[in-house]
Parts: C-alpha cells; sequence; structure tokens
C-alpha cells in the first residue's frame, strides 16, 4: 500500500538526520556514554508533531492498543529494561539525544549568542566551548524542516500530541 507523500517525506527525513547524527556519534566515540538501556534522556512529557505521531501509530497499533506505556516519569515507549520500543520510528528528538547540541538564542540584552549543552553523561572530554561549530549538532535547521512536513497535516501545523496519549488507556 502506498504511503501519503508526507510520510515518505518523515521517513527520508528521519533517515537523513540518523546519517548526519551518526557521523557526528563517531567524531565523539570517546565521550559518548549513550548505549541500548541508557534512557537518562528519556523524559516523559514529550510532545511531538502530529506527523511523527503517525508514523507511530502507523507501525506500532498493537503496542499502543494492547500495551502498556512505562510508568510516569519517563518516555511511555520505555521497556522493562530501558530500551526504547519505538526505536526505529522514534521521533527527531530522540534521534540526536546526548550529541553535543548548539544552539542561536537571544540573551537578556537582545544579543544574539550561542549556547551548547551536551548530556551530563557525556561531560567528560573537551569543554564544549573549545568544539568546532561542526562538531556540535545545530537546532534550528531540522526542527524548521520538520515544522515544514508538518504544515500539511490535516490536523493542523501547529498540533503536537504527547506521546504518552498514544496509548489506547491513556
Amino acid at each position: 500500500m502506498p504511503q501519503k507523500p508526507d510520510a515518505q517525506a518523515l521517513q527520508l527525513f528521519h533517515r537523513e538526520i540518523d546519517a548526519a547524527a551518526a557521523a557526528l556519534a563517531a567524531r565523539h566515540a570517546d565521550r559518548l556514554q549513550c548505549r541500548r538501556g541508557c534512557h537518562a534522556c528519556c523524559v516523559d512529557d514529550l510532545t511531538v508533531f502530529e506527523v511523527e505521531a503517525d508514523r507511530i501509530r502507523s507501525a506500532h497499533g498493537e503496542l499502543l492498543r494492547t500495551g502498556t506505556p512505562h510508568p510516569p516519569g519517563a518516555c511511555a515507549f520505555l521497556g522493562e529494561a530501558g530500551e526504547c520500543r519505538i526505536y526505529a520510528d522514534r521521533p527527531y528528538v530522540c534521534r540526536t539525544q546526548g550529541l553535543p547540541l548548539r544552539w542561536l538564542a537571544e540573551d537578556e540584552t537582545e544579543e544574539i549568542v550561542e549556547r551548547r549543552d551536551i548530556c551530563p553523561l557525556n561531560a567528560e572530554g573537551p569543554p564544549l566551548s573549545t568544539l568546532a561549530e561542526d562538531d556540535c549538532w545545530l537546532l534550528g535547521p531540522a526542527e524548521d524542516r520538520l515544522a515544514r512536513l508538518q504544515e500539511t497535516h490535516p490536523k493542523g501545523p501547529e498540533r503536537r500530541v504527547a506521546l504518552r496519549v498514544l496509548f489506547a488507556g491513556s
């Protein structure tokens, strides 16, 4: 059965994000502690655009109908061993977790400044301030692209959904 164009575009987007994130992770292999079962970044109350929620609904219908979400306090999709039960179809936000991040923001004087952050588990290593710009995941461009994918969604361009409410009993 052919997929809707937005579903195909989302899968392409996720593949491109995975490739770029994997290349960046390879450059930081010595500092990254992220492994299967590590779920320090898997927080509760994450919301995603409907276009990503649709991918999860389509690929994991049985889990959503009959499965039990992880108890509140961590992502609803965590399994008993801390593994992601929807890993292949996880949202964008989950695909770059753990990497050194950088973004531009206004400070208190309304000047644009660069900010950087990393999961505390991955903090050991060269200070973030010494990393080249290309050694950090730039927040903004990918999020804008994802927002453009959402623009044509029937539920509206701004519609977001909490991951936890995807489960039937939630």
